[in-house]
């Protein structure tokens, strides 16, 4: 399980309500994460976007809600349109006073097949890295309003 699973964990100096609100409201997801047609946090909601390593080569993600516990979990499926391989991510979220942790979890990784690269774990870690480490960090200093 470990080898197949990463996870990454960043605490921000935000409630727990503002993370929140960044991942699961479409249009500031838009801004630091993918651009979804529409997102709905309930459990069952299903939503694509497309993402991929650079213009040519383009994946169509297709992803279901498993769980929602309000402000503190969000886990949905997460697959490739036309590859094998189904994964799940989960967002936690630990708040202390004015902090908040946010732990991410993608596991299952193995499940993609590994005759395409663009499926390596390392890609996994780096984007998740850039997007929990970089990304969110940055949108929400420039955007924490409650």
């Amino acid at each position: 399980m470990a080898d197949e699973s990463f996870v990454i964990e960043r605490t921000f100096e935000v409630t727990g309500d503002r993370i929140w609100k960044a991942i699961t409201d479409k249009d500031e997801m838009k801004q630091w994460y993918f651009d979804f047609q529409e997102f709905i946090p309930e459990v069952g909601f299903e939503f694509q976007f497309w993402g991929g390593p650079d213009e040519n080569r383009r994946y169509l993600h297709l992803c279901k809600i498993t769980e929602v516990i309000h402000e503190k979990r969000l886990t949905y499926s997460w697959r490739y349109d036309g590859y094998e391989g189904n994964t799940l991510v989960t967002f936690e979220l630990f708040a202390r006073e004015n902090q908040t942790t946010l732990k991410l979890t993608h596991e299952g990784l193995k499940s993609f097949s590994s005759n395409n690269p663009d499926f390596a774990k390392e890609n996994f870690i780096e984007g998740w890295t850039w997007l929990i480490g970089t990304s969110l960090k940055d949108f929400l200093k420039e955007n924490n309003h409650q």
